[in-house]
């Protein structure tokens, strides 16, 4: 068998030789192989769909404390004192166009998410189904979080480098890492909102997979209820 090869119906009947009949068992009939192809799929496309929806749109980061990017360590830690200093606009500034910049990058997630549904594996499934209430969360974010690191960085990059004490905080930033004064993962201010960006996104998902799971009724889909409602 290919090292990644798609899920298909042969597959899914493998994965359902796997668990325990008693575990895919919803309103007292065994789960076909198309039911848990399907059911599998749209929980994830759900998700997926979403975060998207949710984030990728005006103060969808800014106006959710959630997910809201705050400015990086060394520089939050400072925060109150620039403002005393006078400096509360440029902060303000800077820290609504880390958040804006997350915004206008979110969209380009969708594409990317729904390929790693289409491309999922036996392995993939079997962790999805009998995984904790993240198992498809911590998909998403194996599955994608590269390539779309490697797309949002330019969005955010764009976004962000009108705000002159984003440029100030690099230079001054990337310095005092090399002295161990900043954390490598804060001395690069868009680095570090791309990477807030997609835990976002990946908690918003996290948060959607749990409703699937704890509440399949509510979803009002019938195929999610007939997977995920044989799993609880």
């Amino acid at each position: 068998m290919p090292n990644n090869p798609i899920l298909n119906r042969r597959q899914i009947v493998l994965l359902l030789s796997l668990v325990p009949l008693s575990n895919l068992q919803a309103q007292g009939q065994r789960l076909s192989a198309a039911d848990a192809s399907a059911g599998l799929r749209a929980a994830l496309e759900r998700g997926a769909e979403s975060a998207v929806r949710l984030l990728g749109r005006p103060d969808g980061f800014l106006g959710n404390p959630k997910v809201r990017i705050p400015l990086p360590g060394a520089l939050n830690d400072l925060a109150d004192l620039l403002r005393r200093m006078g400096q509360g606009g440029r902060v303000d500034a800077l820290e609504t166009a880390m958040n804006r910049a997350a915004e206008q990058a979110t969209p380009e997630a969708r594409n990317l998410l729904l390929q790693a549904i289409r491309t999922m594996t036996i392995d993939d499934a079997r962790r999805i189904l009998t995984g904790g209430d993240t198992a498809a969360t911590n998909f998403f974010s194996e599955r994608t979080r590269a390539p779309l690191s490697t797309r949002f960085l330019p969005i955010v990059t764009r976004a962000t480098e009108r705000v002159e004490l984003a440029q100030r905080y690099n230079d001054v930033a990337g310095r005092a890492a090399r002295f161990g004064l900043v954390r490598p993962q804060d001395a690069n201010l868009q680095q570090y909102v791309t990477d807030r960006a997609l835990d976002g996104i990946y908690l918003t998902i996290g948060e959607e997979e749990r409703k699937i799971r704890q509440d399949p009724v509510g979803t009002g889909s019938q195929i999610l209820q007939r997977v995920f409602g044989g799993l609880r």
